[in-house]
């Protein structure tokens, strides 16, 4: 799936101008010695980029759709724009389903049920985000394309996942969490309870709630 050869055509006539955020020869700010205001053009070449590697994703396609010849094309800047920032296709369709996720609500550490019930929510709010389909798309071609998803786990899922762990083993410490709890068990139950389900299924308001009430009365401190 890597693509192990990077030959960068040269770049579309202005493309170079729109990858540094130079302006062109023809750009009255260049006459002028002064830059256009808005976005700076280096940032629209790259929000560009990233839109384009999640609307292929989408796609029926989805991986198998995703090149950076298709990617360029989409968002109308050279190969070269791209591959100034990106090495191969991987790291592109990893740093494109990165933004879609963002970070995750940072725990008050008040207790370990209010800390979980802020980290279900915030994944809860993560599915009512457009281009979901990305995610289920990139699962779904784990068998096929197993260093891609190896790489999406290990930059995207495992430090999120890393935080439900912290919240339990905290948990352990003070004495809410039963000492012999499986924590890497209870974080797939909780985690894949809220993010499992078919991604346009609709979940009540209190699901995350109900997930997290449920797991506790079996992990917390005196359930048996």
């Amino acid at each position: 799936m890597t693509e192990t050869t990077q030959h960068p055509t040269p770049a579309e006539p202005g493309a170079g101008a729109l990858c540094t955020g130079a302006p062109g020869p023809g750009d009255p700010a260049a006459r002028d010695g002064v830059r256009a205001p808005g976005r700076p053009r280096s940032e629209r070449a790259e929000k560009a980029i990233i839109d384009a590697v999640l609307d292929l994703l989408a796609e029926e396609s989805g991986v198998a759709g995703v090149s950076i010849e298709a990617v360029a094309a989409r968002a109308g800047v050279g190969k070269t724009t791209i591959y100034r920032r990106w090495p191969n296709k991987e790291a592109l369709i990893v740093q494109a389903l990165a933004t879609l996720k963002g970070p995750l609500p940072q725990p008050s550490g008040a207790s370990v049920r209010e800390d979980l019930l802020t980290l279900a929510r915030g994944l809860r709010s993560e599915r009512a985000r457009k281009r979901i389909q990305c995610f289920w798309n990139v699962v779904g071609a784990a068998e096929k394309h197993p260093e891609l998803y190896a790489r999406y786990r290990q930059d995207v899922i495992e430090p999120r996942r890393e935080v439900f762990r912290d919240v339990l083993r905290r948990g352990v410490r003070t004495g809410e969490v039963r000492p012999d709890v499986d924590v890497e068990a209870a974080v797939t139950m909780l985690i894949g309870s809220l993010t499992g389900r078919f991604p346009t299924e609709r979940q009540p308001d209190d699901f995350p709630d109900a997930v997290v009430d449920t797991l506790l009365r079996g992990v917390a401190a005196g359930a048996s």
